[in-house]
């Protein structure tokens, strides 16, 4: 005997049912498919070789309004960061204690963070800042660490130039045997 009872569960059942498959139904065809010209923009590379860089250009000075604006919630007003992960600034990969690392005291080649920046900062809007506004960006921050003077115009040849401090605490893997 088929009761009101049965027929309100079977009803509430199918509901459910009916409901759980449209969520199905609609993460699978989340987003939108991508041309060739779009997906250029993340085959982004900066090599410590050079090969990668884009044209632009920026002053330590001019980064510093940048830096102010898109990046000192997350890395402080100094690079001092927030926690042990967003700190830019200091550092000293040959203490005693457990060493702090940081762009100046642990990063090898500026092309690293040429790199990280282009491709993930801010972190609230990955790939927002143009070529010149990443120079700017990675003049500053070289110069809060002491590593470039204010007035160097930062741009794909001087990037080469920039020595950092760490160049040679890192052990190329393939070489070493």
């Amino acid at each position: 005997m088929f009761t009101l009872k049965k027929f309100l569960t079977t009803a509430a059942a199918s509901v459910s049912l009916t409901i759980g498959l449209s969520a199905v139904i609609q993460a699978q065809s989340l987003g939108t498919a991508i041309n060739e010209s779009q997906l250029q923009g993340f085959d982004l590379i900066a090599q410590p070789d050079g090969s990668g860089y884009p044209q632009g250009s920026g002053t330590a000075m001019q980064g510093k309004a940048i830096f102010e604006r898109r990046c000192v919630a997350c890395h402080g007003m100094n690079g001092e960061g927030t926690n042990a992960n967003t700190r830019l600034v200091g550092g000293d990969m040959q203490s005693e204690e457990r060493p702090i690392r940081t762009v100046g005291s642990y990063w090898p080649h500026a092309s690293t963070l040429f790199d990280y920046v282009q491709r993930a900062m801010p972190a609230d809007a990955p790939k927002s800042l143009t070529s010149s506004e990443v120079y700017q960006v990675i003049a500053y921050i070289l110069n809060m660490n002491g590593i470039v003077e204010d007035s160097l115009v930062l741009n794909k040849e001087t990037l080469l130039q920039v020595e950092m401090p760490n160049k040679d605490g890192f052990i190329d893997s393939s070489q070493a045997l």
